[in-house]
């Protein structure tokens, strides 16, 4: 079967970053089915380095990195670049840094 390469953002129900303190921020990765999330974890393509890559933070400084089964999911959390609300600090709710999660390209069944 041929695969084409298809950003997650077109593959995953939900892509979102959201505030997990002062300190740290949850990424959330939510298929629609069984089918899309077990297609997405055996291409192999997200991992600890590629989330190391894309959010400039060692591997080792990742605190959560899994992919979760029963709920269709993976689940991330980093430290914050910033604290939440310090000096030079832009996202207080964390909002936004979902964005480089969207692009990541899956070989993806054509159809």
């Amino acid at each position: 079967m041929t695969s084409v390469p298809t950003p997650l953002r077109d593959i995953a129900k939900v892509v979102r970053s959201k505030n997990a303190g002062p300190f740290e921020i949850t990424l959330d990765i939510i298929f629609k089915s069984k089918e899309d999330y077990e297609v997405v974890k055996e291409s192999g393509v997200i991992t600890k380095e590629l989330i190391s890559r894309l959010y400039n933070v060692p591997t080792q400084a990742i605190i959560t990195f899994g992919f979760f089964d029963l709920v269709n999911a993976v689940k991330i959390t980093l430290p914050r670049p910033r604290v939440q609300g310090g000096v030079g600090e832009t996202d207080m709710h964390a909002a936004q840094q979902h964005v480089p999660l969207q692009e990541i390209r899956i070989p993806w069944p054509a159809r």
